[in-house]
C-alpha cells in the first residue's frame, strides 16, 4: 500500500472500533531511546505529526521525556482530535511493578505528564518472564487494576505490548485484552508475527494488533546494515544483519530506497491495523512519510518475495 500524497488511510484496530493511521508516531524516539532530542524537537515532532493526520501516538513510561513532550504538545489540541496509549510496569521507578497499587500508580502519572483524564489505550509493558505473567493475570494484579480503571471510564481498551507470542495467545484467548502490541516480528527479514499465526488468532477474536519496531531498532532505515550494527552496544545477531544486508545491496541494486520498501511491506499487510515508527524529529518523521509516500512498481514485490529473506525458524 502506497499512500497518495496528503492521505492517511485508516484501519479500524479490532474491537476497539478505533480507526487509526495505518502509519502512526511511537513516542521512543521523541523521549530521547535513539539519541539525545531536545525538548522543543520532540514536541514539534508531534505537533508535526498530528499536521499530517497522525493522531495515534503511542508512550511509554519507559520512553525517556517522551509522555511529559507529548503532554506539552497536546496543550490547546481538542481532546477528542486524537489517540493516545501509553503502557504500566516498565516505569524506571517501578520497573517490573505488575501489582494493582503499581499499575494505578503509574496510569495516574501518565495521565499527569500526558495532561489527560483518559487514555484510549494502556498497555501491559514488556513483563520478563512466566512469573511476570503470573502477577499480571493474578489476583489484584496489572490486568485487574485496569478492567477497574476501565470500567471507570479513565482507560477505554486494554492491550499487551511485548514479543513473545506465546504470551500474547494467552491474552488473546483470555478474552480480556483489547490490543497486542508485537515488535521487530514483522518486517522484510522477519515475518514471524504472520507465519506462526498469531496475527490470524488475533482477527478470528477481533483483537486489534500494532505492530512496532518495522525498521528492526534502525537495522532496515536505509543505512548500511553492517554500518548500523557496528554502533550497536549489543549485537542485533548475525542473521538479521547478514540478510539486512542483502536487502540494502537488493535495494542498490534497484534503485530504490530501502526505507520505502521496509514501511510500504508493512503497510501491506492488512492484518496489521497499525505500523509505529519512533521518529524522534521532524525531519525523520518527514522522511518516513515520503517513504510510505513513494511510488514503487507492483511487480517489486513479487521480486522482494522471490530473496527468500525470512526464515520461519526465526
Amino acid at each position: 500500500m502506497t499512500m497518495q500524497s496528503g492521505a492517511m488511510p485508516r484501519r479500524r484496530l479490532g474491537r476497539t472500533g478505533l480507526e487509526v493511521p495505518a502509519f502512526s508516531l511511537g513516542g521512543a524516539g521523541i523521549g530521547g531511546g535513539y539519541g539525545e532530542v531536545p525538548d522543543q524537537e520532540g514536541i514539534r515532532t508531534v505537533e508535526y505529526a498530528l499536521a499530517q493526520g497522525i493522531n495515534y501516538i503511542d508512550t511509554s513510561p519507559l520512553y525517556g521525556e517522551s509522555e511529559q513532550r507529548i503532554g506539552l504538545a497536546l496543550q490547546g489540541v481538542p481532546r477528542e482530535s486524537y489517540i493516545l496509549s501509553s503502557k504500566t510496569g516498565t516505569h524506571p521507578e517501578r520497573r517490573g511493578d505488575y501489582s494493582w497499587d503499581g499499575t494505578l500508580w503509574s496510569v495516574e502519572n501518565s495521565l499527569k505528564l500526558l495532561k489527560t483524564d483518559h487514555l484510549e489505550v494502556l498497555l501491559v509493558h514488556d513483563p520478563r518472564d512466566e512469573a511476570d505473567m503470573e502477577a499480571i493475570f493474578g489476583p489484584r494484579g496489572a490486568l485487574e487494576a485496569l478492567e477497574h480503571l476501565k470500567a471507570q471510564g479513565v482507560i477505554g481498551y486494554i492491550g499487551l505490548g511485548q514479543r513473545n507470542h506465546d504470551w500474547h495467545r494467552r491474552a488473546i484467548l483470555s478474552g480480556r485484552f483489547d490490543v497486542i502490541l508485537t515488535y521487530n516480528d514483522y518486517h522484510p527479514i522477519r515475518t514471524t508475527a504472520l507465519t506462526d499465526g498469531l496475527l490470524e488468532l488475533a482477527k478470528q477474536h477481533d483483537v486489534g494488533v500494532i505492530n512496532g519496531s518495522p525498521l528492526a531498532h534502525g537495522l532496515l532505515y536505509g543505512e548500511d546494515p553492517q554500518v548500523v550494527a557496528a554502533r550497536w552496544r549489543t549485537s542485533p545477531g548475525e542473521r538479521d544483519v547478514a540478510t539486512a544486508s542483502r536487502l540494502y545491496a537488493w535495494c542498490r541494486e534497484k534503485g530504490v530506497s530501502m526505507l520505502a520498501v521496509v514501511l510500504q511491506f508493512c503497510l501491506r499487510q492488512p492484518q496489521l491495523n497499525c505500523t509505529l515508527t519512533g521518529a524522534k524529529s521532524v525531519a525523520e518523521l518527514s522522511q518516513n512519510l515520503a517513504a510510505v509516500r513513494t511510488p514503487l512498481p507492483e511487480a517489486l514485490w513479487s521480486e522482494l518475495q522471490e530473496l527468500h529473506l525470512t526464515d520461519p525458524r526465526d
